[in-house]
């Protein structure tokens, strides 16, 4: 339908930002509206991406649910376009055939990079400017650099740098400028507000009260004023505390900006005077830039080595081994209580991730299978941050833990579950067993099993290997 508006209109496209307040793309489309030009607020439902329904589809679309409610509070409406990215975006050019701009935050991804490209090509033949702004990261892959201009492969140096660079505030959005240009749903979009209708009935529900921007500002109060990111550096090993941010979903679907949470970490330690905990804190945060950067520049890592001599390297594929890892039946307590408990909530403590990433080293499996079982299961899924952290604990990556460190899973246990809390909470078969045997239960003698109500093999396996025996036998020592 050409002409479909008499004025100028200018398209913000949401994807991995999902929310309104501190959206620099949001804040950029109202600042370059000109007088009597409108706003149209877009997302693309990619049939590759939207088949599926894993946990973190599940998720992601009650967050999406989460933020076309916000977008209706404000008088206007989400527009859904469908279909693969080169019929979508021709459609809506030709719909929205006064359009001068569109404005995007950027995704690194090797998926949303090639997308995205594309969409400005055709941006470009149309003559609408294209924008896009580093919004999901503090600061962009290609932002901190070495004088040679190369790019870091160690944190450390990495980090030296970005900690000093100085840090967006966050974007105030004027709502009521908001509302007096956003545009309302119109009959040229019934095709993608169908199938935004079949994913909303896809859903299962059970994330409705862990989604969207507002339980994401309640959780970021509550990690700071309930004393946690004072306690932080102390107790966000513990799986048995409730020591972690628990932000790391909201970051992901964008429901928060990293730029709010940094800000808000610093104001508290300005009021207060006590960075205990804030400090290591920010570090995740830089993390998570760090790895965006590995993954712009390695965006074969997924399926492939960082480190080029190790990707000839033969992992094997044990099938009856990966379907003990990936059920929890180990016979390594803290493994199996990890992986139940992403099984059942779609979310791992982050200690945890590493213990189970290691721990596939000892059943000498390929590192792959466990990024993609991350991937299908974690509410939270960045792939950026998984497939580094799972190239980390594989010793294949940059700055990866040397390849013959192997973390003990029961001496971890020990460590960081030390009364067994974590344990028991997710394997209430091992609620009666004594605390001297919570991490090694197959030491139990027979009449130990039978007091404890676990008889080792029947109610609880056996250990599937020896951390010792399979130490040895680690690929990298072939």
């Amino acid at each position: 339908m050409k002409g479909w508006l008499l004025l100028g209109t200018q398209i913000v496209w949401f994807r991995r930002d999902l929310r309104i307040h501190d959206n620099k793309a949001l804040y950029y489309a109202l600042e370059h509206l000109k007088e009597d030009d409108k706003l149209l607020l877009l997302y693309h439902i990619h049939p590759d991406l939207t088949d599926a329904l894993t946990k973190r589809h599940d998720y992601y679309y009650e967050a999406l649910y989460d933020h076309v409610q916000k977008i209706e509070q404000q008088g206007g409406s989400l527009h859904f376009i469908t279909g693969s990215v080169e019929d979508a975006f021709q459609s809506l050019f030709s719909i929205v055939d006064d359009c001068t701009a569109i404005h995007v935050n950027v995704d690194d991804t090797p998926f949303a990079r090639e997308r995205d490209q594309f969409v400005q090509q055709l941006a470009d033949k149309q003559n609408i400017h294209y924008h896009d702004y580093t919004d999901a990261h503090l600061h962009g892959a290609q932002e901190i650099v070495k004088k040679d201009h190369s790019h870091y492969q160690v944190f450390t140096p990495y980090y030296k740098q970005w900690i000093n660079r100085t840090k967006e505030r966050p974007y105030h959005i004027d709502l009521s400028q908001l509302r007096d240009v956003i545009q309302k749903r119109t009959d040229d979009f019934t095709e993608g507000q169908k199938r935004y209708g079949t994913l909303m009935q896809k859903k299962t529900g059970k994330w409705k009260q862990m989604a969207g921007s507002d339980r994401a500002f309640e959780q970021l109060q509550a990690f700071i004023t309930n004393g946690l990111l004072t306690s932080y550096n102390s107790d966000r090993d513990r799986p048995d505390f409730d020591g972690t941010s628990r932000l790391s979903a909201y970051l992901r679907t964008g429901a928060i900006s990293p730029r709010t949470v940094y800000a808000a970490v610093q104001e508290y330690v300005d009021e207060s005077g006590n960075d205990e905990g804030a400090n290591i804190f920010i570090q995740e945060l830089a993390w998570r830039d760090f790895y965006n950067m590995i993954y712009y520049h390695y965006p074969t890592s997924k399926d492939e080595e960082i480190i080029s001599k190790y990707q000839q390297l033969q992992w094997s594929y044990d099938e009856e081994r990966y379907h003990h890892w990936k059920n929890g039946t180990t016979g390594f307590p803290i493994v199996d209580a990890a992986m139940r408990q992403l099984n059942e909530i779609g979310w791992m403590h982050n200690r945890l991730r590493m213990i189970v990433a290691s721990f596939t080293k000892d059943l000498q499996l390929d590192w792959r299978l466990g990024e993609r079982y991350f991937q299908d299961h974690l509410i939270d899924y960045d792939p950026a941050s998984n497939i580094g952290g799972w190239q980390w604990a594989a010793s294949t990556g940059t700055d990866a833990v040397p390849y013959f460190r192997i973390f003990n899973p029961t001496r971890q246990s020990e460590r960081f579950d030390p009364d067994g809390t974590f344990i028991t909470s997710y394997l209430p078969e091992l609620k009666e067993v004594p605390l001297a045997y919570i991490h090694e239960p197959s030491k139990m003698s027979d009449s130990e099993q039978e007091d404890a109500h676990c008889v080792i093999g029947s109610d609880y396996p056996e250990p599937i290997v020896s951390h010792q025996e399979m130490r040895q036998k680690n690929p990298r020592t072939l």
